[in-house]
């Protein structure tokens, strides 16, 4: 991909659970280029939070282990660093992240300004810009943080920054969310299903602000959701996981016209429509304790053969950035 951005390789991540240990992420793959828009889309426990977390390096330590694969962000090979030099020159700076929830988000017991101030005393770009005089860089992050609360449609940001959090509302919490991520100026947001609390009016507000701050910033984001609707209506480029493994990835435009996967023509026939009931997927979601061999999706898959039980489809590109895991694509005639 031109100027990309990150790009990951084989991942493999596994968790030990008192079932035995869950193989989470199976040799998953991922590119994003600079000012991109990927989505990360599938079913609830398909592996899209893990690896964001993996990203972040932030894997709960005492369960998570990284078998194999590499994480390389401008150049950098994140799995390389150890914990200080990823906390002090990467997490929360050059890579920042929007949680699911904004409602916990939040220490209840802090105004909102006292917790934006520490986040700005430890990652104010201005300190990457060589600036440590407290009172001259105080004022600056201060007016910048004003101007960003302004950017992201928060009226009267001086009174919002004196609020405590249970005094705005989820809408405003997320658009803080935004803010704070954008404020330490990063390369990269992960935004993990940010949209799942709100309700539709807001949710839309806050998909055209994230859309139009990544176009207008140049920042590359990371949208994960198990939303199809969501993801047509903010990204440029869609990546489908299932039970750990990427299995089709291609631009929107091509995505919910030419679906080659059968996982995910299954998973777009499933969306609601005039046109007919709801459709499920036959089949049940696989155990990550004992997952099924080759592509995870076989067992449900009635185009299946003996190769997709035997072994993992390697890439393959039906398209310009049209790529596709399966022995037996739907291929298209366009």
């Amino acid at each position: 991909m031109a100027d990309e951005l990150i790009a990951v390789r084989g991942l493999r991540v596994s968790f030990a659970s008192d079932g035995g240990i869950a193989r989470v992420l199976d040799g998953v793959d991922l590119t994003i280029g600079r000012g991109e828009i990927m989505g990360l889309v599938g079913e609830s426990g398909c592996g899209k939070t893990t690896l964001a977390r993996a990203i972040l390096g932030i894997l709960p330590r005492n369960s998570a282990r990284i078998e194999a694969g590499e994480i390389r962000f401008a150049g950098r090979a994140l799995l390389a660093l150890d914990e200080a030099r990823l906390a002090a020159e990467v997490r929360g700076s050059e890579i920042a992240y929007i949680p699911q929830d904004p409602f916990t988000a939040f220490n209840p017991v802090f105004t909102i300004g006292t917790q934006i101030d520490d986040l700005m005393r430890f990652k104010s770009p201005l300190l990457r810009g060589g600036l440590h005089r407290g009172q001259e860089r105080r004022q600056r992050d201060r007016a910048r943080v004003l101007d960003l609360l302004r950017q992201v449609q928060l009226p009267e940001p001086e009174r919002v920054l004196r609020k405590y959090p249970h005094e705005v509302s989820g809408g405003q919490r997320q658009r803080l969310m935004i803010a704070m991520a954008l404020l330490t100026e990063p390369k990269l947001v992960i935004a993990d299903e940010p949209t799942t609390a709100l309700d539709v009016t807001v949710q839309a507000q806050i998909l055209q602000l994230l859309k139009g701050l990544a176009r207008d910033r140049g920042v590359a984001v990371l949208f994960t959701t198990h939303d199809l609707g969501t993801a047509y209506e903010i990204c440029d480029r869609i990546t489908v996981m299932y039970a750990g493994q990427e299995v089709e990835e291609a631009p929107v435009s091509r995505f919910f016209v030419h679906p080659s996967h059968p996982y995910t023509r299954k998973l777009l026939d499933s969306l609601p429509s005039s046109g007919h009931g709801l459709r499920g997927i036959a089949g049940e979601i696989p155990r990550l304790v004992d997952p099924p061999p080759g592509c995870r999706f076989h067992p449900r898959c009635e185009r299946a053969t003996e190769a997709c039980r035997a072994t993992r489809p390697p890439p393959e590109t039906l398209a310009p950035a049209h790529g596709v895991r399966c022995h037996h694509p739907l291929r298209s005639m366009a």
